[in-house]
């Protein structure tokens, strides 16, 4: 299914993997891979800015599925292909041109402006691993928000629910439910009503299971705050 909002059209492709196509024609994929690898098959390698939020969601293959030639890549900061066992290619040795990124910035490319947000979890939350270590530590990722002919989307990265978030307007919001590594669909409604965005499409689901949740659930809490949403059900998640 593809979602069409004002002069963009979205297609959720698996976990955390967005396509957003603008009217004009620019083309933006947001964390292509690894798990939605699969969704990517026959993808038109049309992708204009390809945005990389963290290391759990890079991988050189499935950039290579979605960029065009002349493809923009923007990486978060930390991205090192050394500390990830599955990719022995980093971002600077893909045949784009590859910019690296930091939380809390903004910029113009080309017809686009986009910024970025911290992403982490609160070591004294409840997204940590048996250690009491977060799985997202701060500094190791960020949130990406892009404006695509005249619509803003926004989508937060691998994180909780951060103050920071509540100060952004935004048209589209992609939040992550499935909990565990990310906030969780409760969360992420209080979130979305905080935020009152034109659209609430959530991601990062059922790909597995410490990520399975009730995204029905999630849309009735969304709809009944009066926020707008909609669910991607054709994709694999």
């Amino acid at each position: 299914m593809t979602v069409r909002f004002g002069a963009v059209t979205v297609d959720w492709l698996g976990l955390a993997t967005i396509r957003l196509e603008g009217r004009t024609g620019a083309v933006v994929y947001v964390d292509p891979g690894p798990e939605g690898y699969d969704a990517l098959e026959g993808e038109p390698r049309d992708g204009d800015l390809i945005l990389v939020s963290h290391d759990h969601h890079y991988d050189p293959d499935s950039v290579r599925r979605v960029a065009r030639e002349d493809a923009v890549v923007l990486v978060h900061e930390s991205i090192d292909a050394a500390e990830i066992d599955r990719v022995d290619e980093g971002p600077e040795d893909l045949p784009y041109d590859v910019e690296r990124v930091r939380a809390d910035e903004s910029f113009v490319l080309g017809p686009l402006d986009l910024f970025t947000t911290h992403a982490y979890n609160d070591p004294a939350g409840p997204h940590v691993d048996e250690n009491g270590e977060p799985y997202h530590p701060e500094g190791e990722g960020c949130g990406f928000g892009v404006t695509v002919d005249g619509v803003t989307a926004f989508w937060p990265g691998d994180t909780d629910a951060l103050p920071v978030h509540e100060e952004l307007a935004v048209d589209l919001f992609f939040p992550p439910i499935g909990g565990t590594f990310t906030m969780d669909r409760r969360e992420a409604a209080d979130l979305a009503a905080r935020l009152e965005p034109d659209l609430v499409l959530p991601v990062h689901y059922d790909t597995f299971e410490a990520i399975e949740t009730d995204a029905d659930a999630f849309v009735v809490d969304v709809a009944n705050r009066g926020v707008p949403v909609v669910l991607d059900e054709s994709k694999p998640r």
